[in-house]
């Protein structure tokens, strides 16, 4: 049976920091599959996502969801059991890329570049101090197991380092404190295991916070192709698609690396299910390739499939 002929549900919404990034990607995505023919059923997640799955008769998932509970393997594993054929990468790579300390961990052991680190359990934020920072400051902290730059601080002064601790733990997880590198961010779009190219982000602010990305009214620049020579270009490209392979991702992934003053790469993460609303960069790196947004949806709603 053709996709055409099958109800294909976006699902979207839920109930994390990243709701709203979540229901503008599924309304793009939604736009975007019905001017193409799909049947689509716009699908807002709930606790009662089983039963709407089942009620709508969804043959095939399109994942517009953000975050924890979604991007991280839970809704991926609901799906395998439900026997739903899905967009984006299986439970265990979902999972390895929304940990950035166990994505971390694999990115070392496969040899990428990535800066040093160190993690704090929720029970260590009181006691910890930025005597026990190896590196020493400046840091970056954010939760571990947060997107969109949610939950995340710079800290210079050693009397600002308790602040940011207890805001990354409002989020579920460890704490996650990096060596700040400055530089320039590059981000590489990755469609079924190929670089789309290079991005670099310029925020109006000196860090692309989660209002940079989303509420920044203009202010934040995107250069594409990344003013960049061709081998550095080819390098980062390199990278990305290295690191979407370590952690096992399918799909559609956006790398993002920091370049250095001296031109040393740093991975920072892999997100696995990216945010596709007019902001975001994954479908500007698809239009600087060529590849409009309606093409980039079906792309990726081609790729919905079982792993289990």
């Amino acid at each position: 049976m053709s996709l055409r002929d099958k109800r294909i549900g976006v699902l979207f919404g839920g109930h994390n920091a990243e709701h709203e990034v979540s229901v503008r990607t599924g309304a793009a995505l939604s736009r975007a599959l019905r001017a193409r023919g799909y049947n689509v059923v716009d699908i807002a997640v709930g606790a009662d996502l089983p039963e709407v799955l089942q009620r709508e008769g969804i043959e095939v998932a399109v994942l517009a969801l953000h975050g924890r509970a979604f991007e991280d393997g839970c809704l991926q594993g609901l799906l395998e059991i439900m026997r739903i054929p899905y967009t984006g990468s299986n439970v265990l790579a979902s999972a390895l890329a929304m940990d950035k300390v166990a994505a971390k961990k694999m990115f070392r052991q496969a040899g990428l570049p990535v800066a040093e680190d160190v993690v704090v359990s929720p029970g260590e934020i009181e006691s910890f101090d930025a005597a026990r920072i190896p590196f020493g400051l400046p840091v970056v902290v954010k939760p571990a197991r947060e997107g969109s730059s949610v939950g995340v601080s710079m800290v210079e002064d050693p009397g600002a380092l308790a602040q940011a601790l207890r805001l990354a733990a409002r989020y579920a997880g460890d704490i996650l404190i990096e060596r700040r590198i400055f530089g320039r961010e590059m981000n590489i779009a990755i469609l079924d295991g190929r670089a789309l190219g290079v991005l670099e982000v310029v925020p109006g602010d000196e860090f692309y916070s989660y209002q940079a990305k989303y509420q920044s009214q203009g202010r934040t620049r995107y250069l594409f192709p990344a003013p960049v020579e061709k081998a550095v270009e080819d390098e980062l490209c390199h990278q990305a698609v290295a690191a979407h392979r370590c952690l096992g991702c399918s799909g559609v992934t956006r790398v993002e690396i920091l370049l250095d003053r001296a031109g040393k790469m740093f991975l920072l993460e892999v997100n696995s299910l990216p945010g596709m609303t007019e902001a975001s960069l994954v479908p500007k790196i698809a239009a600087g390739a060529g590849l409009s947004f309606e093409d980039l949806a079906e792309r990726i709603l081609h790729g919905a499939r079982l792993w289990a």
